[in-house]
């Protein structure tokens, strides 16, 4: 669980200054679960060029709570919480000052994301709040006001965990949480997990990930690792502290980032992502009357090929789909040897290209429709999905052919302005695993949205 706050004070010598406004929102890797929001009565003046900043001046706090009226709902909000701000030494040091003038030693731990946007996002030319949530396409109202810089360190802190790919972020939220003592069982673990799609990563007590997988239905996947009987899954079982999850709405992202972060943190009961063998795939041929086919055959790299496949039965099932959805000739393609007609043409699934009824012209355009949507080679192309909420939607991004990572936005302009897709985007190594994912997901889902450009 996070605390991520941001404080506006008086300005002035150093631990001398007063809180003026406060804004909290409770988050618990997901979304806000609880928020504070409140001026402050800092019982002292406020420097000028703070009043300049803020617009908060003395006149406005003299009926506002002071700080001992609002101590106990601080503590309630970010309890068992680590403490996000942007720049967060300053905002906890005044926390700290305000709770010892109280004589209560506040403490926790804390993460800025000025630090995990430097590591995470680099080469920006600012990291100041402002600067930087406009590089990135959020949305900011209230600058220099607390309810309105602290909402847009939520929306960058959300950014920041999606592009955490070697998941420091998890890893220390759990270690935190050991500290507390907290045990669960592996029903309360289960129970407090999502229907929904994404990715889950379970945890040894140390906060190691010694799992990662993806679902449609998180809680359902992980209850069959629990209740499952496999040597892997007794293991599992007997390790598992706790499950992290991260939603992505897109089965797409979910198995781009799965098969990414197995390799980036090589968990120890995932099977090793070493470099994927591919030793069959479908190349295009034409017969001698003119016909285009497509032929199964054991990967050759002097040929040029449409899609590859880890094997041949994973091969010839996607060939058959192929075949149906393109109403191309079985025996064309190899599927059915005969010297006459395919079987299709005599169930009428068939229109004759093995007998020469229909045009080759015809025909062979079924083939290049689908070669060209499934070869993405020299295309710039986005591939858009459902997000995480209702509001959001997701952007897969293939730059002349290559593949550079994913996005998640609200508002239009973020994917249609080009420097702003590249600075929210989750960069991701283009590798034939990547290639393979992608064509097989386009191939399978048929209401994919595709925006060329």
């Amino acid at each position: 669980m996070y605390a991520i706050l941001d404080i506006e004070t008086t300005g002035g010598q150093y631990n001398e200054e007063g809180i003026t406004e406060i804004a909290i929102y409770r988050h618990d890797g997901h979304e806000v679960v609880d928020q504070f929001i409140s001026l402050v009565n800092p019982e002292i003046p406020i420097q000028p060029f703070v009043v300049k900043l803020t617009g908060i001046n003395n006149a406005m706090l003299k009926s506002a709570p002071k700080f001992f009226e609002v101590a106990k709902r601080i503590i309630e909000i970010t309890q068992d919480c680590i403490i996000v701000a942007h720049n967060a030494s300053f905002d906890y040091r005044i926390l700290r000052t305000e709770f010892r003038r109280l004589g209560y030693n506040y403490e926790a731990s804390t993460l800025c994301t000025v630090e995990l946007a430097q590591k995470l996002i680099p080469d920006q030319p600012s990291y100041s709040l402002g600067k930087l949530v406009r590089a990135l396409g959020i949305p900011m109202a209230d600058r220099h006001r607390a309810n309105g810089d602290a909402m847009a360190t939520v929306k960058l802190f959300k950014m920041l965990l999606d592009k955490d790919l070697e998941k420091t972020i998890l890893t220390e939220l759990v270690k935190s949480e050991i500290i507390k003592g907290i045990a669960p069982k592996l029903y309360d673990i289960v129970e407090s997990l999502p229907s929904k799609t994404g990715i889950y990563y379970i945890h040894r007590e140390d906060g190691t990930i010694i799992y990662i997988g993806k679902s449609r239905n998180i809680r359902k996947r992980v209850n069959q690792h629990f209740t499952g009987t496999t040597a892997k899954c007794k293991k599992i079982q007997h390790e598992a502290f706790t499950v992290t999850f991260e939603l992505t709405g897109s089965e797409l992202i979910a198995l781009l980032k799965e098969s990414e972060e197995i390799k980036v943190n090589k968990p120890i009961y995932n099977r090793a992502q070493k470099k994927t063998i591919f030793p069959w795939a479908l190349y295009t041929e034409t017969d001698p009357s003119g016909y285009s086919c497509l032929k199964l055959l054991k990967t050759d790299r002097r040929k040029k090929e449409i899609i590859s496949y880890t094997s041949l039965q994973e091969g010839r099932n996607a060939f058959f789909r192929i075949s149906a959805q393109y109403n191309m000739c079985q025996k064309l393609n190899g599927l059915y040897q005969s010297d006459k007609e395919c079987f299709q043409y005599k169930i009428k699934e068939c229109d004759g290209a093995c007998i020469g009824e229909i045009p080759v012209e015809e025909y062979n355009a079924r083939i290049t429709e689908f070669i060209e949507k499934t070869l993405f080679e020299h295309k710039s192309m986005m591939i858009i999905d459902r997000g995480r909420t209702i509001n959001e939607r997701s952007a897969v991004l293939i730059e002349d052919g290559v593949y550079k990572g994913y996005a998640f936005y609200d508002l239009n302009y973020q994917v249609n302005n080009i420097s702003i897709l590249k600075n929210i985007l989750v960069s991701m190594p283009n590798n034939r695993d990547t290639r393979h994912i992608i064509q097989k997901h386009i191939q399978r889902s048929r209401n994919l949205k595709i925006v060329n450009f």
